[in-house]
């Protein structure tokens, strides 16, 4: 069966070659952890359990800025079968996860799928994606996931191109994140932890505070000011970010300080702020570890 299960359009049998996310058609994990360091409302208190993140090797984006480029770009990570997943979310749930987090899930959208036909946890299911997600993938997740986690990265194609070898992010991306309201139009959480909903995630890059403007003014439109917004500051020159002059350092206060008071203009009553010191790699997951 050939793949064409994100707006890439490969059209290649994974089973005996790669796409351009990298891998093949089997799903290859990098890490499994309890995860404390998502939004409170997804990794709960500081006492909490944590997230029960699944973090999946390769991406349908080349982001040359990626955090994660140990399993993004260098594909650090085991293969599994479709039973070993739901097994390793029947372990994250006996462990007391609060949620099961799907990170970086697009490209294995059918795989998951299939897991979740056969064993869905009674804890909410997330899709913690780039935001370069087709229509059509998450029309079929509908009945699957209760919370997604989403990015809006770019609001120019032309970043888009030049950060993430994408010519149509914007496009694909707003789209996506509309049809992730339609599957979840309430946002619900219960004692502190959310249970359905979305949240949409915007990390605020050195150079492009216009760019993050337009990025909030897309959520508030279209959206609505009660949309849960997280609006990061983590930003760290990693990875090929070196190549980039205008990228190659950390935000300034005045940046995201920006950012953040357009944000209150717009009355974006429900975002999340990070504190500065959020910048560190220690807040990373090392991809090293079994």
């Amino acid at each position: 069966m050939k793949c064409n299960c994100c707006p890439r359009q490969c059209n290649v049998d994974r089973t005996r070659r790669v796409g351009f996310c990298g891998v093949h058609e089997r799903v290859k994990i990098a890490r499994v952890m309890l995860h404390h360091y998502e939004e409170p409302i997804i990794s709960g208190g500081e006492n909490a359990v944590g997230s029960g993140a699944i973090f999946f090797a390769g991406c349908n984006l080349r982001c040359c800025y990626c955090q994660n480029y140990p399993i993004s770009h260098e594909l650090n990570g085991k293969y599994y079968s479709i039973l070993e997943l739901v097994n390793i979310m029947k372990e994250l749930e006996l462990k007391g996860a609060l949620n099961i987090n799907l990170v970086t899930p697009s490209h294995y959208a059918e795989q998951i799928i299939e897991a979740l036909k056969i064993y869905t946890p009674n804890i909410p299911i997330i899709w913690n994606s780039s935001g370069y997600d087709s229509v059509e993938t998450i029309q079929k997740l509908k009945p699957f996931i209760d919370i997604y986690l989403v990015d809006i990265k770019y609001a120019t194609n032309e970043l888009g191109v030049r950060y993430s070898k994408l010519a149509d992010y914007v496009e694909i991306n707003q789209k996506a994140i509309m049809e992730m309201r339609k599957n979840q139009p309430n946002d619900v959480i219960e004692n502190g932890v959310m249970k359905r909903g979305v949240i949409v995630r915007h990390l605020v890059l050195p150079s492009h505070t216009d760019d993050s403007i337009k990025c909030l003014d897309f959520v508030c439109k279209n959206l609505g000011a009660n949309t849960i917004v997280s609006i990061m500051s983590q930003y760290e020159p990693l990875y090929n970010a070196k190549n980039y002059t205008e990228i190659n350092r950390k935000l300034k206060p005045i940046e995201y300080k920006r950012v953040v008071s357009h944000a209150l203009q717009l009355n974006l009553v429900n975002a999340y702020i990070q504190d500065l010191s959020s910048a560190n790699s220690k807040y990373i997951p090392d991809f090293n570890q079994k």
